[in-house]
């Protein structure tokens, strides 16, 4: 039997790379590792302007979840923009509370549409239990106002994927209700007959018609 290599031996694959397909390759293996030491090389590869290093990578800090997060939000501050935009996309993708602030910001401000769009389908998929009640509400509501402002972004996959966090954002806010869930519901049900893009108007009706029936409809 083939013993695995070590994630010693990992880390080394991706440091000797030689090119961009190898260096692709090596970090897509350490990132399937899942291990915790991985972490600092997976944020390093976000910035190394190769694409499928940096979707492995950010592959693999999803995976490890909220273990990654600290580390992420540490490396985003005076990082380059390649990175910052791969950092925020696996911030989204893990929804801890503590990328709030980045993934809020980037959503509204981001000159990236990607970035906006990652971030406003990520507000949709925050892990709310990680919070205590009250800042729990507090951050609810926040995210409420920021989403309801990317529904005006110029770019109708930004606002798409607004609709998409907004429908998120509802689902996982109603018990009990607060008073900020009837803006939105209205606020779909304008972008569903009002948007001037067919696709924004159709999936704003689905969301409507999912939080009226209380089905899911996922993230597309």
């Amino acid at each position: 039997m083939t013993s695995q290599p070590s994630i010693h031996a990992l880390i080394e694959a991706v440091r000797a790379a030689d090119s961009a397909r190898a260096l692709a390759g090596a970090v897509r293996n350490l990132a399937q590792t899942r291990s915790p030491e991985a972490i600092p090389l997976l944020i390093e590869a976000l910035g190394y302007n190769n694409p499928g290093a940096a979707v492995a990578a950010v592959e693999g800090l999803v995976g490890l979840g909220e273990l990654a997060v600290p580390a992420i939000l540490e490396q985003l501050d005076g990082y380059n923009y390649g990175a910052r935009a791969w950092g925020i996309r696996a911030l989204a993708a893990i929804g801890d509370p503590r990328g709030l602030d980045i993934l809020t910001e980037a959503a509204k401000n981001d000159f990236a549409l990607s970035v906006r769009r990652a971030a406003a389908r990520g507000l949709g998929n925050i892990l709310w239990d990680r919070l205590e009640a009250t800042p729990r509400e507090q951050e609810r509501e926040r995210v409420h106002h920021c989403l309801i402002q990317v529904t005006e972004d110029p770019e109708w996959v930004v606002r798409y994927a607004a609709v998409v966090g907004i429908e998120g954002l509802v689902k996982n806010g109603r018990s009990p209700e607060p008073s900020w869930v009837p803006q939105s519901l209205a606020r779909l049900e304008r972008l569903s007959s009002e948007d001037e893009v067919l696709v924004v108007r159709a999936r704003a009706l689905l969301a409507c018609q999912n939080l009226q029936t209380g089905v899911t409809a996922g993230v597309n």
